[in-house]
């Protein structure tokens, strides 16, 4: 069996879903706007460092989903898709999923963004399994709390393990496995796969990648 995974922002996408939905959400007046801004790009400021503090930030994001009705922020999302996800698709990176799509037994996206935001993303690319954080949701209202494990860092490795039990499968038992990805946050379990290649990199995953000789490429230029 052929395992192939994608991280979502910044690798497929030529940004970040998790930030532009919340420009998005600031755009629509659905939260605070000045407060709401400066606290996402000092969360995303984070990421990038590498110093995110995972459950401070899901406390931030997933609150939004708790305090609009649920008509409303499917609404919200298929605007937000069309206007700002589907503008950030590179052609390159659709080829590389359609590539794989054809060749692998398992193709799925991996994602520390949450699955409510992500879930049509996936769908956008064909890519028929999503592990991402789940917003938790009780009689089809988001609480504003994470259900489960955060898909972060060695969260990410730990959903991407149950996920394989689910498939009948474990990493060490897969004939080949890929996973693509753009962040050193990602390093965990790049570090685990037998093809990890790093997608226009961040200055960490770059260096790291070209010492030990992994794949870098583009799917932006």
């Amino acid at each position: 069996m052929n395992l192939v995974l994608f991280d979502l922002d910044n690798t497929l996408l030529a940004g970040d879903s998790d930030y532009e939905w919340g420009q998005f959400l600031i755009a629509k007046g659905a939260v605070d706007g000045p407060h709401y801004e400066a606290r996402n790009k000092a969360f995303y400021e984070d990421y990038k460092a590498g110093r995110l503090d995972i459950y401070a930030f899901l406390a931030f994001a997933l609150r939004p989903l708790a305090t609009h009705p649920r008509e409303q922020l499917d609404a919200w999302r298929a605007e937000y898709v069309e206007t700002r996800v589907k503008p950030m698709i590179p052609q390159a990176a659709r080829d590389l999923v359609n590539r794989h799509l054809n060749e692998a037994d398992l193709v799925a996206v991996i994602t520390a963004t949450n699955s409510f935001v992500t879930g049509p993303i996936a769908k956008e690319f064909g890519i028929p399994h999503l592990i991402a954080t789940e917003p938790e949701e009780i009689d089809g209202r988001f609480t504003g709390e994470v259900a489960g494990t955060p898909c972060f860092r060695e969260g990410k490795v730990a959903r991407l393990e149950r996920f394989l039990e689910a498939h009948g499968t474990r990493l060490d038992c897969l004939d080949s496995s890929w996973f693509y990805s753009d962040s050193h946050n990602d390093l965990p379990l790049l570090e685990k796969v037998r093809h990890p290649v790093a997608v226009d990199p961040d200055p960490t995953l770059r260096t790291h990648a070209e010492a030990l000789g992994w794949p870098v490429i583009s799917l932006r230029h």
